[in-house]
């Protein structure tokens, strides 16, 4: 059963997601030494990351983080290449609220420089299925 957010809600949660984009994105000024060595740095990425994962849309009850992706690639929104990256990151969402303490700062950092298209792919589908 797919379970749809209101117009309202849907758009509240895309731009907040579009605005966490935009800081993620500004992360890419920095080399990787930078970043791991100024926690106001590495500090705010891990949490607009972290809010960037949470803005899924909700299209029935979802069990796990992972399992929202595995909702929107079940019924057609997404590809299976991004339902598997988005996965991923929502293993990684885990980490970053769970796991502080362990957080490896260069594969946040990685993350942030190589896959946040992945984020903005996600807010487009999300557009392109909901508004055409």
């Amino acid at each position: 059963m797919l379970f749809v957010v209101n117009e309202d809600t849907l758009m509240t949660r895309l731009n907040k997601l579009k605005e966490n984009i935009a800081f993620l994105d500004n992360i890419k000024k920095y080399t990787e030494v930078e970043y791991v060595k100024n926690p106001f740095i590495y500090g705010s990425s891990e949490r607009f990351f972290h809010l960037a994962i949470e803005c899924d849309m909700r299209y029935r009850k979802p069990e796990t983080n992972r399992d929202v992706f595995e909702i929107l690639y079940e019924n057609e929104i997404i590809t299976l290449e991004l339902k598997e990256n988005l996965s991923d990151m929502a293993s990684f969402r885990n980490i970053l609220v769970h796991d502080y303490v362990k957080i490896d700062r260069g594969v946040v950092y990685k993350i942030i420089t190589e896959d946040i298209e992945d984020l903005m792919l996600y807010m487009k589908e999300i557009v392109r299925y909901f508004y055409g």
